[in-house]
């Protein structure tokens, strides 16, 4: 009988990871510490939970996230499938609806019968062959045997947005519309400001009061430049947030027939379309401020806040001489690591990285060797990142496609070269996937 291998964690990363195993006949003990003790930015017991934005980025294949999510799909992920039967219309985006993608997702872990649940605090490294996908929020018992392992970690902050509800939005004030053709019929919420009011937004922004960092904060926190918070950005020039997730660029206000000088595109969060987040308003303001300066938005002037945004720890390994590119430990061949812990950075780059942690757990323990996939693929490009990167300083890094080898053939449209990537790294993944083993729905291989 197959040993039963331990994988610490119920998120994206611990729920692919425990299905590619048990999928492949390997049973698996998921130890999950919700709801009996939740991170600081966790709030349901559910498993799979998206804690900051409910979107999983580009749907397009000729999209780095949509390749990523493509390969996934591929290798039999159970999140992607999660994910297509819980969206909500987000343009080209696959957003969902992060309750019932949840519910999907603890669902299909609980009715395996090769996965047991333990619903404990991990305190130690287990003894035997398991996957670590405690994510980047760790709790302190575990983070401090994690850290001795491996020397020490790193920790930067991520932040995460509010969330309004559409009742309370003022649409006179604010159009439907998509940044660029074709990409959804009107699906994001525009907020469009002249120049006046964005200069008056920007002043109270830099005025505003941050909230306090807490007990597991650094003296001098690092802020990931994926998820920077709104207001540290406009720190950095008047006009950092009109180029960045303010930026009007293929957006037209009906109401002047002109591009407006700057516009805040919410999002919605839910299938009803009653939640609607604020796209790239990662933020750290008291809440008071955060109400206060967030309703000179214009339509936002009433708004009712679901959720206030919040800025939390996140801790990742210095994976590069640590692990391999099997996401298993280096001289601990039965101990591997998965998620945003490894340096991956968003949602689907942490299942990602759990799929093939499962894969090559498996494989482990069937006597094969791992399976290592090609640097032309995004997720073989990823994985190679996290154990070879040889810079100076590591970051978190998420799929994009300057981590894949040129072309051997230049195309200057930016469109067609996307596309002939994507094209080469399925054509790639495919001639590997006879060495793999695919996994059907019924589980077997």
């Amino acid at each position: 009988m197959s040993r039963t291998v331990t994988v610490i964690g119920a998120g994206l990363a611990g729920c692919e990871a425990a299905w590619q195993l048990a999928n492949r006949g390997i049973p698996v003990c998921l130890v999950e510490m919700k709801p009996g003790r939740f991170s600081p930015a966790h709030h349901s017991a559910g498993f799979a939970e998206l804690v900051c934005s409910n979107s999983l980025k580009a749907a397009r294949i000729d999209s780095a996230a949509g390749l990523l999510k493509e390969e996934m799909r591929r290798l039999g992920s159970l999140l992607t499938d999660c994910a297509e039967r819980s969206k909500v219309p987000a343009g080209g985006a696959l957003a969902v609806d992060r309750e019932e993608f949840s519910r999907l997702a603890t669902e299909k872990i609980l009715a395996h019968p090769l996965i047991a649940v333990s619903r404990e605090e991990a305190l130690v490294l287990p003894e035997g062959p398991a996957i670590i996908a405690t994510g980047p929020l760790t709790a302190e018992a575990l983070s401090g045997e994690i850290g001795q392992l491996c020397g020490g970690s790193l920790s930067f902050f991520d932040a995460a947005a509010p969330i309004v509800t559409r009742d309370s939005l003022n649409m006179d004030k604010c159009f439907t519309a998509s940044r660029y053709d074709g990409e959804g019929e009107g699906d994001y919420i525009n907020c469009p400001f002249n120049r006046e009011e964005y200069e008056q937004f920007i002043d109270a922004l830099l005025g505003a009061e941050r909230a306090p960092v807490h007990s597991f904060d650094a003296a001098d926190p690092k802020v990931y430049e994926g998820c920077m918070p709104i207001e540290v950005l406009a720190s950095r020039g008047r006009d950092a947030a009109r180029f960045g997730p303010m930026k009007p660029v293929g957006l037209r206000d009906p109401r002047t027939g002109h591009r407006p000088w700057a516009v805040v595109q919410l999002r919605t969060e839910n299938r009803e379309n009653t939640l609607y987040n604020l796209v790239g308003f990662q933020t750290n303001l008291k809440f008071p401020e955060q109400k206060r300066v967030f309703s000179m938005i214009p339509g936002l002037e009433g708004a009712e806040f679901a959720r206030y945004g919040v800025m939390h720890r996140n801790t990742f390994l210095h994976s590069p001489g640590l692990l391999a590119a099997d996401y298993s430990v280096l001289g601990r061949p039965e101990l591997f690591f998965a998620g945003q812990i490894t340096g991956v950075e968003g949602y689907m780059e942490s299942a990602s990285s759990g799929i093939l942690a499962g894969i090559n757990m498996a494989r482990r323990l069937q006597g094969k060797p791992s399976v290592i996939l090609p640097e032309t693929t995004m997720m073989g490009a990823l994985s190679r990142y996290v154990a070879g990167y040889s810079g100076r300083d590591f970051q978190p890094m998420g799929a994009n496609f300057g981590l894949l080898p040129p072309l051997e053939e230049k195309i200057r449209d930016k469109r067609a070269r996307y596309g002939a990537l994507a094209q080469r790294a399925l054509d790639a993944l495919a001639a590997a996937l006879p060495e793999i083993g695919s996994i059907r729905k019924d589980g077997n291989t």
